[in-house]
C-alpha cells in the first residue's frame, strides 16, 4: 500500500541564513526520502517545500521545530496542501 504524497510548505523565521540551515534541512529531508527544496528568501527567512507521505513530512516538521538546527529558529509557519510534483531529490537554493 502506497501512502499518498502531500506538500508541506514551511517558512522558518530566525537566524537561519548563512549558518548551514539549508544544508542541514536538505540532509534531514534526504534521510527521510523527501523531495523538494530549501530556499533563502530576501527577508531573511528560509522557505522549505517538501513532498512525500504525510507522516514523513511531519517528521521533517518536527526536526525543524526541534531546536537542534543550525542558527536560531524563532518561528515555524507551516502550510499543508496537495502534492504538485517537484524534481526528485532535495535542493538548496
Amino acid at each position: 500500500m502506497t501512502e499518498e504524497s502531500v506538500r508541506l510548505t514551511v517558512w522558518v523565521h530566525g537566524r537561519v541564513q548563512g549558518v548551514g540551515f539549508r544544508w542541514w534541512t536538505r540532509s534531514r529531508a534526504l534521510e527521510l526520502g523527501l523531495d523538494g527544496a530549501a530556499t533563502n528568501l530576501a527577508d531573511g527567512r528560509v522557505q522549505v517545500v517538501a513532498e512525500g507521505p504525510e507522516p514523513i513530512c511531519h517528521k521533517l516538521l518536527v526536526a525543524l521545530n526541534s531546536g537542534d538546527t543550525p542558527g536560531r529558529v524563532d518561528l515555524v509557519v507551516e502550510r499543508w496542501s496537495e502534492a504538485k510534483g517537484v524534481r526528485k531529490g532535495f535542493e538548496e537554493r
